[in-house]
């Protein structure tokens, strides 16, 4: 034992300086007498948890960009503070904590810090892109809300348009999103009642189904549970007053842990068993729908097998043959994984005491999937696409370690390519909003027709399933059989039902009619229908077809002064000086004929003209145009416009 470890242990100080007598030392441990050191420790540093808990996922992660990324932060937010009076630098740091304990890679901790400086400071994206190259700026891009003062009301739609095309290159975008509003809802006491309830709305709303369709449950339950808190705080105190005051609970689910672990070693099957307690959430919502004055909760558990899926009905056997199953209450999400690829087995016994238990039974592959869902890959990366021993993130100075997975390899997530579908067929951004909330109902049913799977918001009719199956179908559907019985295209399907639509084949068929809009749920019909029976409130043409638009006008206006346009970036500093807050903006304002293209074009050739005149020096990069070299690649320089 060392001289620091017997001084614990006994209580008794030893000799710690050279010199010093037993009794010098004890009255010093007892008086307590500082040196200048002692009086003034160093500052601790405020990354270090950070990088604690994103080294416990990445251990060989190398976190100089980490630290590089808060100081920026730090300093642009100096001075700004949050509504509960703490420095705004506290919520990007909270934000990446959060991402770390996730699992997620360097590239998305130095954009969570960063998340705010576009939105929130002067620091400008072109800034953001050259300092932390083009992966951390789409990321925080992708975030950056859009400014109310040049898209008025749509300002909201239109940013969550933004986000989930950027998830389309990048999902990283939507889980740095999704950190954030848990951050901002674990510091929610600080806001007014007014704004408590409306965020909460909010997030129960969009995020928390958005939550759910990329299967991460672990931000998903804390979520949900802070939704609860605030929208209804008395119902959350009772059930947090039941689970806390149940005798005995504990002892009977460690039981059920016990006895499942032994039926597994009866039947050779290597694997564990866990409690899986439900959130309050969860317990809320079951109570709801049973409509009990009292909440309701089970015992549960979850079996992991370290096997593949053939083990887990094995497993489900070995269980049934511990204890009842109860008929009616077994669902086989392998066979027919939930939308969010969720894959499990559902099963309901009778556990001792003949009280009802919940067994949950999974692999080892498939719990991860459950609880981070596309996450997963880059808390578990592959380690086959390492390059050199390491995988590499973007440093324009030196090029950290670090294990993120290959860029953008979750865009063929198949609910986000639903979403980009549906971006592309909205006539505008208020329309897609409205759409994206149908989609994103949290209850939902599965039906089956024409031998496909589909799943459909609750309350969902033939006429949905007609529109899913495809437009011409939905547009000249007539008649539809539900379980083999004929049955009114207005009729609310079931969890389950086998359904075969009916199509005229008529030249002179009529259509589809304007009454569906009155009971279709699934947001593909909304969408159809709407297009065809309303009129759009806002400029025709997606916002992808106005920023083509924009860029074709100001294009057109270059080409009448025979100038050419040979990157983005004078363009993007014209906007910021305009006072749009991004280059999108000021596209949008042109197609939108809110600017006049040949104004914006006449104000580039000014501020190129300017800067040649400042430099006293022939403009080398604007020449002559050369008809002969129309093909060849233009040459990018400092100064954007050539003539």
């Amino acid at each position: 034992m060392d001289a620091e470890a017997a001084a614990v242990a006994t209580g008794i100080p030893v000799a710690g300086r050279a010199g010093e007598s037993m009794l010098t030392t004890r009255l010093r441990s007892m008086l307590s007498w500082p040196n200048a050191k002692e009086r003034t420790p160093a500052p601790a540093d405020p990354v270090t948890a950070l990088i604690k808990a994103h080294r416990q996922v990445h251990s060989g992660s190398d976190v100089t960009l980490l630290r590089r990324a808060y100081r920026v932060a730090e300093r642009m937010h100096h001075g700004q503070m949050r509504k509960s009076g703490d420095p705004y630098i506290t919520h990007p740091l909270a934000v990446a904590e959060i991402l770390a304990h996730l699992g997620m890679d360097g590239t998305t901790l130095v954009a969570a810090l960063l998340h705010d400086t576009v939105e929130d400071t002067d620091y400008t994206l072109a800034q953001l892109r050259e300092d932390f190259g083009p992966d951390v700026a789409h990321l925080v891009d992708g975030v950056t809300k859009f400014d109310k003062a040049h898209f008025g009301a749509r300002a909201e739609a239109e940013t969550i348009r933004k986000m989930i095309v950027a998830a389309g290159q990048d999902i990283r975008v939507l889980v740095i999103k999704l950190a954030d509003r848990l951050h901002n809802m674990q510091t929610l006491d600080a806001r007014s009642a007014a704004s408590r309830a409306r965020i909460a709305g909010a997030t129960r709303e969009v995020l928390v189904p958005l939550c759910d369709r990329l299967g991460i449950q672990a931000l998903k339950r804390e979520l949900e549970d802070k939704v609860l808190l605030f929208l209804d705080p008395e119902e959350y105190e009772r059930i947090d007053g039941m689970v806390s005051n149940r005798p005995d609970w504990n002892d009977y689910v460690q039981n059920l842990v016990t006895l499942g672990g032994g039926a597994l070693r009866r039947e050779k099957l290597d694997g564990r068993v866990k409690p899986r307690p439900r959130h309050y959430y969860s317990i809320w919502k079951d109570t709801q729908q049973a409509g009990s004055p009292v909440p309701m909760d089970l015992p549960r558990i979850v079996v992991i097998l370290d096997g593949d899926e053939p083990d887990c009905y094995a497993a489900l056997c070995a269980v049934h043959q511990q204890w009842k199953p109860i008929p009616g209450r077994f669902k086989d999400f392998i066979a027919a994984p939930k939308n969010n690829l969720y894959r499990s087995l559902h099963t309901t016994v009778l556990g001792p005491g003949d009280q009802m238990v919940e067994v949950l039974i999974r692999t080892e592959q498939m719990h991860r999937a459950v609880e981070y869902g596309v996450v997963a890959p880059y808390r578990y990366p592959a380690r086959s696409t390492r390059r050199g021993g390491a995988l590499r993130v973007f440093n324009p100075r030196t090029a950290p370690r670090d294990v993120a997975p290959a860029p953008r390899q979750h865009g063929e997530h198949a609910w986000l390519r639903r979403a980009l579908d549906l971006e592309q067929a909205a006539p505008d951004a208020v329309q897609f909003v409205e759409t994206l909330r149908c989609d994103l109902a949290e209850q939902q049913i599965q039906v089956f027709a024409w031998g496909r799977q589909l799943l459909l918001p609750a309350g969902a009719s033939p006429v949905d399933v007609a529109y899913e199956l495809g437009t011409r179908t939905g547009d000249r559907c007539v008649a539809a059989t539900v379980n083999g019985v004929l049955t009114p295209l207005n009729a609310v399907l079931t969890d389950g039902d086998v359904v075969d639509i009916l199509v005229s084949r008529a030249r002179n068929h009529p259509g589809p009619r304007r009454e569906w809009l009155e009971f279709v749920k699934a947001p593909n019909a909304r969408l159809r229908l709407s297009r065809r029976f309303t009129e759009p409130e806002v400029a025709a043409g997606t916002v992808s077809d106005r920023l083509q638009l924009g860029r074709a006008a100001i294009g057109l206006a270059l080409r009448r002064r025979d100038r050419a346009l040979a990157d983005e970036q004078r363009l993007i500093s014209l906007a910021q000086a305009l006072d749009y807050p991004d280059l999108d903006t000021l596209l949008i304002a042109v197609a939108e004929h809110k600017v006049s293209a040949d104004t914006i074009v006449d104000q580039l050739i000014a501020s190129v003209d300017n800067q040649n005149d400042a430099a006293r020096t022939p403009p080398v990069n604007v020449v002559a145009p050369r008809r002969e070299a129309a093909d060849a690649p233009v040459r990018r320089s400092s100064t954007s416009l050539a003539r």
